[in-house]
């Protein structure tokens, strides 16, 4: 299961660390091409996107790499449990904005990527 949870861990963080960077170094107008709901927030919201996907995918993983005391009320692993339940609240926010676009056939990337962040923050939490 650890294995498991590690291969998950990683492959999540790699695509938010390139989502995240992307909405914090591009323009929006270089982005809109791949994401055309940039025209429905604002700059600051966009760059805040950026970063949250930056830390939850840092929060991901370097917590458990450098063994960081990562406890909380005896359970081991709450900070990276914390930034896959991050990860998964960025995108239950995102569906309603893609919906509400008319873009209701992205959702289930949507529905992925939080399966995946629960099951990371689940197994994080000692849940499973």
């Amino acid at each position: 299961m650890n294995l498991a949870v590690w291969i998950v861990s990683g492959l999540l963080a790699a695509t938010y660390l390139a989502a995240g960077t992307l909405k914090t170094t591009q323009s929006p107008d270089k982005l809109r091409p791949q994401m055309g709901w940039v025209d429905d927030i604002s700059l600051p919201t966009l760059r805040l996107i950026g970063v949250s996907e930056l830390l939850g995918a840092l929060g991901l993983i370097l917590p458990k790499l450098l063994d960081v005391v990562d406890d909380r009320a005896g359970v081991e692993g709450t900070l990276s449990g914390l930034a896959a339940t991050g990860l998964v609240l960025i995108q239950v926010l995102a569906i309603p904005v893609h919906i509400r676009r008319g873009e209701a056939a992205k959702t289930p990337g949507n529905v992925v990527l939080i399966l995946l962040a629960a099951f990371i923050a689940a197994a994080r939490f000692g849940w499973l």
